[in-house]
């Protein structure tokens, strides 16, 4: 009762909405026109000479981002109804009367809940006649049948009679096009009644019926709008659903699918409808995938029909010639569905690995087609490719994709990759060589006109094939050596760098080295160097890839490609990789013992001055950062390279051994050091960033080096270690005198080329150098081999340590003197007074008779001399009148990086 009474009063409602509504349409039906007439009348010579001026480049990308149709799309119309009639007429001004609440209730609310009501009201009917008992199954359903075809008729004669198209802002409310919704609605209930509530007719006779009322639907939407086609195209894929089959055919079911797609695409072209096209294309991807997670049949062509169907609508119905917009919404439907199809072909339970790989393979073709095509159906050519790297890519990942949706179980799992078969194999291969003949094809023709196209097929021109023959060595060759593998990337190499090479003639300018003869070279470069990997041992391979460095430096004397710099530091670092993953390059246990001869010698070395020449040759014909980046992997692996070989050398011929010992850490700082004084010399006579900052970080890491493990770590006063039996030729020479010497040429040399912190810095560690040696060698000369704190000291030891350390202070005095360096004058005035320290505050309470006596006549001797040294120098003509400075010389300016 309570459901009777709403159904009247809505009824009632949309009586009065409707009766007020027809008044006000006729009065501004008449308004529109006097209004129109008038304006006719007063300037008809002005409307005849005004031109709709051109649209400005922020209009139309303003336009683009918003969805304003293009030049080659109809207009979209006032609303989702309308038709192309109404979008002519809509063109008019209309002057639209402010809305209220009195136009909301009778103009749209009054349209909506009208059609539901229609569509419940017989719902509700029908259940009355059933709880009732008045009539019987079959009257039913052709009551329903026949209110559904009344409701069509009289949407069509509401459209002949006064509503030809929807009025200005209630386009949504178009009534023709809601009653014949509401029929399609109705008719699709009833049949669907008639064959799985009451079973009148069977499968085949339901599927036609409901197949022919969802056509008619998507029919009428050429006259009704979009909103009604997609009501049409719903029903359309639904209509298998609603069907059931003992015995299903999924040849009739694709076949019923690639029908209604191709319908469905045409009514979108025609009217340029884009949420219709894209509906069409997410309703046959999601067919596919069902059928392809259930496995309904193991026969893969019918899925194969829908796809190839489902590309061609999109190239040859909806995609203009011309490249209109950058991304069109249904080509990037079509490829995330037609890629995600791909991915789970070989893996669904129905189908064998070839059939699979087969369907799959021709799917990225018709991709592959389209791209070349259509400009606009560039996604279709990546995700085609990137679905078949994926592919390729998952023997070498050891991976395996179980799909079962039937059980809710998607899984990947570790396991490895069963053999698919030679079938599979050559269908791959078939496809990578059709991506390369293709696309290497048309970069080429493309590079002149279309830089931006041509790369994107140069970029499939290389990773397709180069994944193809790397999964496949990876699955099928031998990994250590082989030349076949290694043939054929030599061959893919020389395919490459001679498509490179006739595509840089062809491009504008001529041999610019643009982007896509810039990818093709650097693939060429990738297959070589992947030539050199499958068809060496390591050891030739890290010499040959470093070589190689050499030889793409080289090119740049006869081609100006960007490219080639950045290809030569590629192989740089390439083979830097291959040192990192094998430190020893013939393995630990291939190495030699022999110590310096052996296999790091060559393996380090002769890569090292690879580079330093690429470097060098860089520097004479392209420059930039290239070359900075090759001087930096010169420097680098020279340096590593040396302390290979002194790890070698002093382990024994092992580099995994325990810690570090001082000598074999000595060598390491004197390295460290030569490193920045090759650096140093390097900037002075090329200027180089690289060489200044790599110079300034030697320096810096000497320092380290030194402050860590020379004096605190590894000091042998601290650790007991044998210093040697040799007198002066001993292991203090080498961790402590020749590193201070080193540091103390290397301040000298740096002396107004670097900032003043890092020349006192310098000067200082060889200061604390000395003292260390000189130290310690007293304390060998007492102690002997080993030297440790623990052996304590006598009164003579006491006494000499405070000799040396003032001879050492007026030594380093002069030098400072000397060379004006006031860096070493505060160094030699804290090793005088830490002498004056101990003399005073230890060696009184220490040190008895003559010994005692000595340490302070000595110590009153040289305070006297360095006091009568600075007053002639302060008193000398010139002399400045405060404490002696030198300046801060300015570091020299690094070049200008391009």
């Amino acid at each position: 009762m309570t459901i009777d009474v709403i159904l009247l009063i809505g009824l009632l409602l949309l009586w009065v909405g409707l009766r007020r509504q027809g008044e006000r349409i006729r009065d501004l039906e008449a308004a529109l026109g006097t209004a129109t007439a008038q304006r006719v009348a007063a300037a008809p010579e002005q409307a005849d000479d005004i031109q709709p001026a051109e649209p400005t480049e922020a209009e139309t990308a303003a336009s683009d981002a918003f969805g304003t149709p293009q030049a080659d799309e109809e207009p979209a119309g006032p609303g989702p109804w309308a038709t192309a009639a109404a979008r002519a007429e809509a063109e008019a001004p209309i002057v639209a009367a402010r809305p209220d609440i009195e136009t909301a209730i009778g103009t749209r609310w009054a349209v909506w809940i009208g059609g539901i009501a229609l569509a419940l009201g017989g719902i509700f009917l029908v259940r009355y006649t059933i709880e009732a008992g008045f009539f019987g199954p079959g009257v039913r359903i052709a009551g329903a049948v026949l209110f559904g075809l009344l409701l069509a008729v009289a949407g069509e004669y509401a459209r002949r009679s006064g509503f030809s198209r929807p009025i200005g802002g209630l386009s949504a409310a178009y009534i023709p096009a809601i009653l014949t919704a509401v029929s399609a609605f109705t008719l699709f209930g009833a049949i669907y009644a008639a064959h799985a509530v009451y079973f009148f007719i069977g499968p085949t006779a339901a599927f036609l019926l409901l197949a022919l009322v969802a056509f008619a639907t998507l029919g009428m939407a050429l006259i009704h709008g979009q909103a009604l086609a997609g009501l049409g195209l719903l029903g359309s894929y639904l209509t298998p659903m609603l069907v059931s089959s003992e015995a299903p055919n999924p040849w009739t079911l694709f076949i019923y699918l690639s029908i209604v797609m191709v319908f469905a695409a045409a009514i979108a072209a025609r009217q340029r409808w884009r949420a219709l096209m894209v509906g069409s294309i997410v309703g046959g991807g999601l067919w596919s995938l069902l059928f392809l997670a259930y496995g309904l049949d193991d026969e893969a062509r019918p899925l194969l029909v829908l796809q190839l169907v489902v590309i061609g609508a999109l190239v040859f119905l909806w995609l203009p010639r011309e490249k209109v917009r950058r991304f069109d919404p249904a080509a990037i439907t079509v490829a995330g569905f037609a890629a995600v199809i791909e991915l789970l072909l070989p893996y669904s339970p129905a189908f064998a690995p070839p059939t699979g790989a087969l369907t799959g393979s021709l799917i990225i073709v018709a991709m592959l087609a389209a791209a070349v095509l259509r400009p606009a159906a560039w996604p279709l050519l990546q995700a085609g490719g990137l679905a078949a790297l994926a592919i390729k890519a998952e023997p070498i990942l050891l991976g395996q994709v179980n799909l079962d949706l039937r059980d809710r179980h998607i899984a990947i799992d570790g396991s490895w990759l069963p053999d698919e078969g030679p079938g599979a194999f050559r269908i791959g291969v078939a496809l990578a060589l059709v991506f390369l003949v293709t696309c290497a094809w048309l970069a080429r023709r493309l590079a002149a006109d279309h830089p931006l196209r041509a790369a994107a097929f140069a970029i499939w021109a290389v990773l397709l094939p180069l994944a193809t023959l790397s999964s496949a060595w990876f699955s099928y060759a031998n990994l250590d050596v082989d030349w076949t593998y290694a043939a054929l990337a030599l061959v893919l190499a020389g395919v490459l760098a001679v498509v490179a090479e006739t595509t840089a003639r062809v491009e504008s300018p001529p041999q610019a080295g643009g982007h896509a003869v810039s990818i093709l070279a650097a693939g060429a470069a990738a297959a070589f160097a992947f030539a050199l990997m499958a068809g060496l041992t390591p050891l030739p391979t890290t010499i040959l890839t470093g070589l190689a460095t050499a030889g793409a430096a080289a090119l740049t004397r006869y081609r100006a490609w960007p490219v080639i710099g950045w290809i030569a530091v590629a192989l740089a670092a390439l083979t830097m990789a291959r040192v990192i993953v094998d430190p020893a390059l013939v393995g630990a246990a291939g190495l030699s013992t022999t110590p310096f001869f052996n296999a790091l010698l060559p393996g380090y070395l002769i890569p090292a001055f690879a580079f330093a020449f690429a470097a060098w040759q860089l520097a004479r014909t392209t420059a930039g950062r290239p070359m900075l980046a090759m001087q930096a992997f010169a420097t680098v692996f020279a340096l590593v390279g040396a302390g290979m070989l002194v790890r070698h050398a002093m382990n024994g011929g092992l580099l995994v051994a325990g810690d570090p010992t001082l000598a074999e850490q000595a060598i390491h700082t004197l390295i460290a050091i030569g490193a920045g004084a090759v650096l140093l010399e390097l900037d002075t006579r090329s200027p180089s960033p690289v060489f200044r900052w790599g110079s300034v970080a030697a320096g810096v890491a000497s320092t380290l080096f030194i402050t860590a493990s020379h004096f605190i770590v590894l000091n042998p006063l601290f650790t007991n270690e044998s210093t040697g039996t040799i007198p002066v030729f001993n292991l203090l020479l080498l961790a402590y005198l020749m590193p201070a010497g080193a540091m103390a040429a290397l301040a000298y040399r740096a002396r107004e080329r670097r900032p003043r912190w890092y020349v006192t810095m310098l000067a200082l560690t060889a200061a604390a150098l000395a003292f260390a040696y000189v130290s310690l060698s007293v304390r060998r000369l007492f102690q002997g081999e080993f030297i440790g704190l623990w052996k304590g000291m006598d009164g003579l030891e006491t006494y000499t340590y405070s000799a040396v350390w003032l001879v050492l202070g007026v030594a380093i005095l002069a030098i400072g003197l000397k060379l004006g360096s006031r860096a070493l004058r505060l160094a030699s005035a804290v090793l005088v007074v830490t002498a004056v320290a101990k003399v005073f505050l230890f060696d009184m309470s220490e040190l008895e008779g003559i010994l005692r006596a000595l340490s302070f006549m000595g110590l009153g001797v040289v305070l006297i001399g360095i006091g009568m040294v600075y007053q002639r120098m302060l008193a000398s003509p010139g002399a400045p009148a405060g404490p002696a400075t030198e300046p801060e010389p300015e570091p020299a300016a690094p070049p200008e990086l391009p």
